[in-house]
């Protein structure tokens, strides 16, 4: 008897799955709630700078009528950036309001786009909303014209 209780061997087989069970809900998964997150969100920066870019070589025709000649909508623009996300919003300001004379110069381009997540474990840290509703972000862009 005492050869047995000296050797302890088999004591690993029993906390393995607690270790493993610890280690995967508390430790891994929120990781990977992080990354997934973070991955979101710099795809969705990257899809505005590009979009960003675009706007810089191809101005619109009228900034005081933004859906003119399609300046949204253009088969070239749905290239310049990813189409996971949705140009919401975009707004041509001359000299922080927005133009409404043709005339004037164009400063600055404004829009946004939202990011939705869907997080398995850190929903309560990284989202606000209550329920099952997915949370959802928005981040908008700006740049000066050159």
């Amino acid at each position: 008897m005492r050869s047995l209780i000296a050797d302890q061997r088999g004591a690993v087989s029993f906390e393995v799955p607690a270790v493993w069970y610890f280690l995967m809900l508390f430790v891994l998964l929120p990781v990977a709630d992080v990354a997934v997150a973070s991955l979101k969100f710099i795809a969705a920066k990257q899809a505005l700078r590009n979009y960003g870019q675009y706007l810089q070589y191809n101005p619109p025709p009228d900034v005081t009528n933004l859906t003119s000649g399609n300046w949204l909508g253009t088969a070239e623009s749905k290239k310049a950036f990813d189409g996971r996300f949705t140009i919401a919003g975009p707004q041509v300001l001359c000299n922080g309001n927005p133009c409404t004379d043709p005339t004037v110069v164009p400063k600055y381009y404004l829009f946004s786009t939202t990011v939705t997540l869907q997080p398995i474990i850190t929903g309560m840290l990284l989202c606000t909303s209550t329920g099952n509703d997915p949370c959802t972000f928005t981040m908008s862009y700006s740049e000066r014209f050159q």
